[in-house]
């Protein structure tokens, strides 16, 4: 008897198993196939982390607000809801400690600072997994590409849907990083 439920119990652990890395995957590849594309434009990083791994780490010039609000605190959760700007860059358009009943799209974010009135935050999408062999020459190229310092040649493009964010590349001239190492 106690086998029979430690079997039914095994079978529903390997279902667990199976069925939340399938959701994972179906809900990203929604939100790339339905979802609005962002681009979020970068600021340098440091280079030399030695503890970084097989990945780039991003920062954005998107990340901070100015708001009449003096009740924001480190750590919070805050909503950031999303426009695009002149360029077609990602711009904030209003923040929030809670969802707001409006039609736009939005990512959740950290607060890491808060004083006079401006809000910091970091977003969450601020590593770009690679492959392996790829990922050293991408940074530098990043890098290189942040120095050189030609208006608005670094980017990351980010795909929103709902309360799915996933980032889908980081382009350099409008090349995917990938092909951009390649050259």
């Amino acid at each position: 008897m106690k086998i029979s439920y430690l079997f039914i119990l095994f079978i529903l652990v390997a279902l667990a198993q199976i069925f939340v890395p399938i959701r994972m995957i179906v809900g990203s590849e929604n939100a790339i196939m339905s979802g609005v594309a962002y681009k979020f434009k970068t600021r340098p990083i440091d280079p030399t982390d030695p503890f970084r791994g097989k990945y780039i780490t991003l920062q954005y010039e998107m990340n901070h607000f100015n708001t009449k609000d003096s009740t924001y605190v480190v750590g919070e959760e805050i909503y950031i809801y999303l426009k695009n700007d002149t360029e077609g860059f990602a711009e904030v358009s209003q923040i929030s400690k809670t969802p707001l009943e409006i039609e736009a799209d939005y990512v959740t974010a950290r607060v890491t600072y808060y004083y006079k009135g401006k809000v910091n935050f970091q977003l969450p999408f601020n590593t770009f997994y690679m492959e392996e062999t790829k990922a050293y020459d991408a940074e530098l190229a990043y890098a290189k590409a942040i120095r050189d310092s030609i208006a608005n040649n670094v980017y990351a493009l980010v795909y929103v849907k709902d309360d799915q964010v996933v980032l889908k590349d980081v382009l350099i001239d409008d090349i995917p990083i990938q092909e951009y190492v390649e050259k």
